[in-house]
């Protein structure tokens, strides 16, 4: 069993070398990025990664062609502010022999203002990523990528986690929620034929504070919560906002 790293990047040269480095005991290490302007494509090289330079298409279309571009059929898929963990990396190592299932689903333990979250909804965050591309793909879908696995294919998890180090701070959350994920999902969900009303924008975001902040327990994780359940709901209001404007600019059917 020969496994394909395949780690995605743009400009992360503060990062991408800690992402290399978790999975350097890889048959194969491939970086696709993403036309870096910084210094992350040379690091990468350094490291010993194969790179490959290629336009951003998004991320389930970035992802599902460094799996077609891989070298072995067994792909362990990681952004680059992920990493594996050191006890995830001995369950792979140990699966290598024994291998006899077609995809493994690895919980992700998300960073967030230096503390691990363990509630939000953000744990265990099951990512399947470590598969057999002849039985599976990334769905072609702008948010929430995700692997689809063939309907024969068998499926299991692992307990070591993927580490993810997400965002730079409060004002970068904000920034991406308003520039990248609220109108990708708003944008997903007029393609599939969702819509909304004044009552949901209304609502949309003080059901979304109150589901992650109480509901998921979000008031464990002391501030980091609250932030997170406040950013939650200001991304459930702009999403149902940016979907109301695209129903009001879509042609009469």
């Amino acid at each position: 069993m020969k496994i394909s790293a395949v780690i995605i990047a743009g400009n992360e040269e503060e990062k991408i070398a800690d992402a290399i480095r978790s999975v350097d005991w890889a048959d194969e290490v491939l970086v696709i990025d993403s036309e870096s302007i910084d210094m992350t494509p040379e690091i990468a090289e350094g490291l010993g990664a194969r790179v490959i330079n290629r336009p951003w298409p998004g991320f389930s279309a970035q992802k599902q062609f460094g799996v077609e571009a891989a070298s072995f059929d067994w792909i362990l898929s990681l952004d680059a502010d992920e990493q594996i963990s050191p006890e995830l990396r001995q369950e792979i190592e140990n699966i290598r022999m024994t291998q006899h299932a077609d995809g493994y689903k690895i919980p992700r333990r998300t960073y967030y203002m230096d503390r691990a979250i363990r509630h939000c909804g953000w744990y265990p965050d099951w990512q399947l990523r470590l598969f057999d591309r002849r039985k599976g793909k990334w769905k072609d879908v702008l948010v929430h990528e995700s692997v689809e696995m063939t309907t024969d294919a068998k499926i299991e998890k692992l307990t070591g986690d993927i580490l993810h180090f997400t965002g730079e701070g409060a004002l970068h959350h904000h920034e991406m929620i308003g520039k990248r994920y609220a109108p990708l999902a708003a944008r997903q969900m007029f393609d599939d034929g969702k819509r909304t009303s004044p009552l949901r924008i209304a609502a949309a975001g003080a059901i979304a504070f109150l589901s992650t902040y109480i509901l998921k327990m979000g008031f464990l994780d002391g501030l980091p919560g609250f932030c997170i359940a406040r950013f939650a709901g200001h991304h459930a209001f702009l999403k149902h906002l940016c979907l109301w404007e695209l129903q009001k600019s879509a042609p009469c059917q």
